[in-house]
């Protein structure tokens, strides 16, 4: 079992910054990678970004050039910076970790609110 815990978010307002965090516990060397969603109400849950072992990162076109992942090994700690903030951006994000696909492992935890004023 891997354990997932988010902290780092808030209200902002529109062009503003914040830093998500999330700290990963348990049986981490079953992750292979790890990611962010957004649930915004109304919307289906999207990918934001993710990073695979390898460091190979990924990101959702609307949050491309705004946003950046990043991770601390040591720490088993995944980031997301994001920057230039929308109000579009509002919504809950969540961590993601994924082990290998034959694994199918995957876990979640239980996100935190970005709230972001125009």
């Amino acid at each position: 079992q891997v354990q997932l815990v988010e902290s780092g978010g808030g209200l902002v307002e529109a062009g503003g910054s914040l830093r998500l965090s999330c700290a990963a516990s348990g049986s981490i060397s079953s992750i292979t990678a790890m990611g962010w969603y957004r649930q915004a109400p109304g919307n289906r849950q999207r990918l934001v970004a993710s990073i695979r072992i390898d460091g190979k990162t990924d990101y959702g076109d609307s949050v491309k050039d705004r946003f950046t992942i990043s991770r601390d090994n040591a720490k088993n700690t995944v980031y997301l910076q994001m920057d230039n903030l929308k109000p579009e951006d509002t919504g809950l994000y969540q961590c993601h970790a994924w082990g290998t696909s034959l694994s199918g492992l995957s876990f979640k935890g239980q996100g935190t609110q970005v709230t972001v004023s125009s």
